[in-house]
């Protein structure tokens, strides 16, 4: 496929984009998403350079998938209103999954550019080996709550029993994730596949970013050493299969 040269081209690219791995009941509203958010850049004159670079880090997967959490988080029936997390619950902020937290690029620099200024500081590791390092440790309280990625908001329990039994590798039910991180998840999926040829779609370590930021290494440094091997993504779209609450 030849390289696209405006973002209607690139629209073609995203009508024929293969959307293996993503889970059926998500192909089609993936794309639907995917494309209403490039013939919104083309309404606001988005340049074509601009919008891959928005594609590339994550943010146009981050806008669809917000826009799905936001009402599903203000359902009074729904998984979110049944939550019973609260603050210093931080179970689910255990890290010991092989990705460590996925997230995109435009999340990892978040996180550096927020985590950077407690370099030094006691962290999530001082309370539990493979607690994430943006926790502070007396608290267990996110020090960089505002901006904590998608899989972070997403993630909710019914059960606090529930979390720190798999915190402790142990199988329960009750925790999962709200339906958009599966929609943000399956995006980002899309847009990779889309830019295959143009640009690669990175995604990243959760763990390993926060850890090099309170560590103080450099953003480049921090970067490689989290990034993901490509297949990682596919992984955990099929991980949070068994996972999502509606």
């Amino acid at each position: 496929m030849k390289p696209p040269k405006t973002l209607e081209d690139l629209k073609q690219r995203a009508l024929k984009a293969s959307a293996a791995g993503i889970p059926a009941p998500l192909k089609d509203p993936a794309r639907r998403a995917l494309i209403a958010w490039l013939e919104t850049a083309a309404h606001h004159g988005l340049p074509l350079k601009e919008s891959l670079r928005r594609l590339r880090d994550g943010e146009a997967a981050e806008t669809v998938g917000r826009t799905a959490l936001d009402p599903q988080l203000a359902d009074p029936n729904g998984a979110a209103a049944r939550s019973a997390c609260s603050v210093g619950c931080a179970f689910c902020c255990i890290l010991s999954g092989s990705d460590g937290g996925t997230i995109t690029k435009l999340e990892a620099e978040r996180l550096h550019a927020a985590l950077s200024k407690r370099a030094g500081e006691p962290d999530g590791r001082h309370w539990h080996p493979n607690g994430c390092p943006s926790l502070d440790p007396e608290t267990r309280v996110c020090r960089v709550y505002d901006e904590r990625p998608m899989i972070c908001r997403t993630y909710i329990s019914s059960e606090v029993s529930a979390c720190e039994s798999i915190a402790n590798g142990e199988a329960a039910e009750g925790a999962g994730v709200l339906g958009a991180q599966s929609l943000y998840l399956s995006v980002l999926q899309l847009s990779r596949s889309m830019l295959k040829g143009i640009t690669r779609l990175p995604t990243y370590n959760l763990s390993k970013v926060a850890a090099g930021s309170v560590d103080g290494h450099s953003l480049s440094d921090t970067l490689e050493s989290a990034q993901h091997a490509p297949r990682e993504l596919d992984q955990e779209i099929a991980r949070q299969r068994a996972v999502i609450q509606r």
